[in-house]
């Protein structure tokens, strides 16, 4: 069985060491985005799919259109590729996708986040076969897991890579047999530059939440009086008080919400290194007062 892996985030390389190294796949080609700008001085990166394929000693394409030039194989791997695949790639052979939720719920590009933030507390490693619609195909494998209080999408990538990739291997070793998706589903789309603002009116809970959903890949963005901040862990807590009040001392640092209060672990001030609460107060001639 010639195999070819189409995958492009930290995800996907992931995924891909996983199954070369545990699940023994032979995989004759790795198909990725191009290269793209990345960190502060905008030069041009490859993808982590690339980079782990490159230290597995495997060939690698980078295509900006995979569809129109489908590799010579006999089934494909696809995780977190980031491309809509289309004829005639789709339909030259099987081609089996690992995706990180319980399939309907979170179809689309960002499962484990908009799941994070929705407040779920189950996700899944869902293997299927692709097909025209968007992350509609039938399943041929999967798995479901808690989602702990205190786990971030982080976390929660790591067990679906850990539950998913042998569901991957056995479909891509023709083990499986697909059956069709049951219940509503649901889209998880893109996330975008708001997504990531925090909405000091709104519960401490859901702000926790959001918090978790875009660590520690993304993170989530305020402003602490004038320094702009990305908040990397945070919990809610009690108290009270006017929305993005700010009380803290030399090691606490808790902002007021809607309902409750959110107590910031570590965060990041802009050009900075992350740090602890305590350490970003230590740092500042006096503490902030306001949260936007």
């Amino acid at each position: 069985m010639r195999v070819a892996f189409f995958g492009t985030s930290a995800f996907a390389a992931g995924a891909l060491e996983r199954l070369v190294r545990e699940d023994g796949i032979e995989i004759a080609v790795v198909v990725s985005q191009p290269d793209r700008p990345a960190g502060r001085g905008r030069r041009a990166a490859a993808p982590p799919a690339v980079t782990a394929a490159v230290e597995l000693g495997l060939p690698v394409v980078q295509e900006e259109r995979a569809s129109e030039a489908p590799p010579d194989v006999d089934a494909g791997a696809v995780v977190a590729f980031g491309q809509i695949l289309k004829p005639p790639l789709l339909g030259a052979y099987p081609l089996f996708n690992l995706h990180p939720s319980p399939l309907p719920l979170w179809r689309g590009a960002a499962p484990i986040e908009r799941a994070l933030m929705a407040g779920d507390r189950e996700s899944a490693a869902a293997v299927i076969e692709l097909v025209a619609e968007l992350d509609a195909g039938p399943v041929h494998g999967l798995e479901r897991f808690p989602i702990a209080p205190a786990d971030d999408a982080g976390a929660v990538a790591e067990r679906a890579l850990e539950l998913g990739v042998p569901l991957l291997a056995a479909a891509l070793r023709g083990e499986t047999s697909g059956r069709p998706q049951e219940g509503e589903p649901t889209y998880a789309h893109r996330i975008e530059a708001g997504d990531r603002r925090i909405d000091w009116s709104r519960p401490a809970e859901r702000i926790a939440d959001q918090v978790r959903a875009l660590s520690p890949h993304i993170g989530a963005r305020a402003q602490l009086d004038d320094v702009p901040v990305t908040l990397w862990r945070a919990t809610a807590a009690a108290g009270d008080g006017a929305a993005g009040t700010v009380r803290a001392d030399r090691e606490q640092l808790r902002i007021a919400t809607g309902a409750g209060a959110l107590e910031v672990h570590e965060l990041q001030p802009a050009g900075k290194r992350r740090m602890t609460a305590g350490e970003f107060l230590r740092g500042r001639q006096r503490p902030p007062a306001r949260a936007t």
